[in-house]
């Protein structure tokens, strides 16, 4: 899977000599569905860049009540651990694997050096930084200028595009990315699959929108 042309495919735009560098020098780790790959407090060590499946970050406060932030594809890398990484800090934040993940880590040692020699990787690390800082700001707006039943659809919507039409998610499941009850999300749902915008089964529901 971690072959050279499947990097290549997956983050585009690196100079040869640093695809080279990442097979022979970044670690690859296989980890299973529901794997608590980072704890909020945990020191980071190094930097994650996904390959394969999905890597979902969100916050806990002090009663354990989940805030979802955003997930991580194949081809993306995890601006938390970068920042981290590079300043030698703890985390702030959960990681967990939604999927089956395949990921690629970057030692700190590694990020400084190919930051010094390489541009592609300076510009790689500043669009990654972009890109989660743009999708921070989305989150934002939509908890504090929407109210539940529109964050709900926003997040719905999210969900499709990231695993397709049908998505393996349970009230309860959405309920602590919202920092909601299940109550709540249970009597939403039920209104839009009234109004013909999903069907729910057992454990997951169907989208059937355009």
């Amino acid at each position: 899977m971690a072959d050279i042309s499947n990097l290549r495919e997956l983050f585009p735009g690196l100079e040869e000599e640093l695809y080279d560098e990442l097979l022979q020098h970044a670690n690859i780790k296989n980890i299973p569905a529901g794997t608590t790959i980072l704890q909020a407090g945990q020191p980071i060590r190094s930097m994650m860049m996904v390959l394969d499946g999905i890597v979902k970050l969100y916050q806990q406060d002090e009663d354990n009540d989940e805030y979802f932030i955003y997930h991580i594809e194949p081809g993306q890398a995890c601006a938390v651990s970068m920042v981290c990484s590079y300043k030698q800090e703890k985390s702030q934040v959960t990681a967990k694997s939604v999927t089956d993940v395949v990921l690629l880590t970057v030692s700190l040692d590694l990020m400084d050096k190919w930051l010094q020699r390489y541009k592609s990787w300076h510009y790689f690390v500043i669009r990654t930084y972009r890109s989660r800082y743009e999708e921070l700001l989305r989150t934002i707006s939509e908890i504090a200028f929407r109210n539940m039943d529109e964050r709900l659809e926003f997040y719905l919507k999210r969900q499709v595009k990231q695993f397709g039409k049908h998505v393996k998610l349970t009230h309860q499941d959405i309920a602590n990315d919202l920092n909601s009850s299940r109550e709540v999300i249970s009597r939403l749902m039920k209104k839009m699959e009234k109004n013909g915008w999903i069907k729910i089964h057992r454990n997951y529901f169907e989208w059937l929108r355009d």
